[in-house]
């Protein structure tokens, strides 16, 4: 199936979220993803709820962006957001459990938040730049065990860098087609866009989506 702008369009959430955003860049966001076609918009759980278009998702984050929360506060805070209007929550696991290998505290650390908002779709960001080979597919696991929906490489702010298409490709592996993959951090061109996509990904996390488009 050849990718064509629409259809790379339909893989994106558009994405806003900086702390020092406004309900004014906010509503821009929203205008954007519209004129751009995008699959959905990703804001900041604070700037629920918004108005965006019928058929357009609307995404938000939980344990941004360090993932260091207790498993409770993340529910809670996934819970309110689907409650003002969340279809999809990206939500940051526990790092430190990871370092540590503990991949049951980790896999309940996400239960924690699937049981908290089972009808909307849960990606897992992973941070997969700290992260080992080992380390992104151990968490892959556990978070298909714990029923997300997707795993997500990276919140885009973590110092060690965002996706690579290494991490995709392993994170692919891991899930083999059971999981949605979304690829987060760094993509703001086509280039970039397409080698995320040819390497598994199937969801594109961009704030500059106008460019990655631009080039199809």
């Amino acid at each position: 199936m050849t990718l064509t702008r629409a259809r790379l369009a339909q893989s994106i959430d558009h994405t806003l979220l900086k702390p020092e955003a406004t309900p004014a860049d906010i509503a821009a966001l929203i205008r954007e993803a519209e004129e751009l076609g995008v699959y959905s918009v990703c804001v900041s759980p604070s700037r629920l709820p918004v108005t965006a278009p019928e058929k357009m998702k609307v995404a938000t984050v939980c344990g941004f962006p360090s993932g260091a929360h207790h498993s409770h506060i993340k529910a809670a805070e996934a819970a309110l957001a689907v409650s003002t209007g969340a279809d999809e929550v990206d939500m940051v696991l526990n790092l430190s459990f990871v370092m540590e290998h503990e991949f049951e505290a980790v896999e309940s650390d996400i239960r924690a938040v699937r049981d908290a908002v089972p009808g909307a779709v849960l990606k897992v960001i992973l941070e997969t730049a700290v992260l080992s080979d080992h380390q992104i597919t151990q968490c892959c696991l556990a978070a298909e065990r714990a029923g997300a929906d997707f795993v997500k490489t990276s919140t885009g702010f973590h110092p060690a860098g965002g996706a690579s298409v290494h991490a995709v490709e392993i994170m692919a592996a891991a899930v083999g087609g059971r999981l949605g993959i979304k690829a987060s951090g760094g993509i703001r061109d086509t280039e970039t866009a397409l080698a995320m996509i040819a390497a598994g990904a199937t969801r594109l996390g961009c704030s500059a989506s106008a460019d990655v488009l631009s080039g199809l």
